[in-house]
């Protein structure tokens, strides 16, 4: 339950647990608790920001020849910048998450109603911005795979997991927000119809998801050699 249990934004509580202000300790028994600040939508922040910390982390002990070495220094340069990114995403959910379960805890009527569409649609496009971030860096991840540090591979594939439970929760979270619109009254097919492009985002981040698989499957046999699987 991404949003539901959501009832207190990071902006309205200086003490608040933030992933920019805490130790790992703090945040994870933070989101150990029930109350949804954080929850599943900043927990997919912070997947992504593992995976591009592990991105950065592997291209910094690649050497890369004389034709590869700007390309090598733009995958980090992008994977430093969407670290700090991914960390702001996932700080950013808590607000979301506030102002969803308040248009769900309004008295029945047209406000409620209001209120459901709007919070709806906001948390959709917050995910939607995190799921677009993380397609982004399939192609950085991939490109070290075939061309980083051999050494590092099995850092690769768990950058890749990391980067795949980022997709993972965008995919479902923008899923789940429109899907939250029927609760306004909305039918499903409504729902594309006004809202195509965050509807295409959830299409789009399954075929991320494919993607991510074959780049792992390819690779995998090589980070896990003695897996006979």
């Amino acid at each position: 339950m991404k949003h539901l249990k959501g009832t207190l934004g990071v902006m309205d509580d200086p003490e608040a647990i933030t992933t920019q202000r805490s130790t790992v300790e703090d945040w994870t028994r933070a989101l150990a608790e029930s109350v949804g600040s954080p929850g599943g939508g900043a927990g997919t922040g912070v997947m992504l920001a593992v995976a591009a910390s592990l991105t950065s982390m592997v291209a910094g002990y690649t050497e890369a020849g004389d034709g590869e070495r700007n390309e090598l220094a733009s995958v980090q340069a992008r994977a430093r910048s969407l670290r700090e990114v991914a960390l702001q995403l996932a700080d950013d959910d808590a607000s979301a998450s506030k102002a969803f379960g308040a248009a769900f805890r309004l008295e029945p009527g047209a406000e409620r109603e209001d209120a459901i569409r709007r919070a709806s649609v906001d948390a959709a496009r917050a995910s939607a911005v995190l799921g677009e971030r993380a397609m982004d860096a399939i192609g950085d991840l991939g490109w070290l795979a075939a061309n980083g540090n051999p050494a590092l591979i099995a850092d690769i594939v768990v950058a890749f997991g990391a980067l795949r439970a980022a997709v993972t929760g965008a995919r479902t979270n923008v899923s789940f927000d429109l899907a939250a619109l029927t609760s306004a009254g909305a039918t499903l097919e409504q729902v594309r119809e006004e809202h195509p492009e965050l509807w295409s985002t959830v299409e789009d981040l399954n075929t991320a998801l494919d993607r991510i698989d074959r780049l792992t499957a390819g690779i995998d046999h090589r980070a896990a050699p003695t897996d006979a699987a």
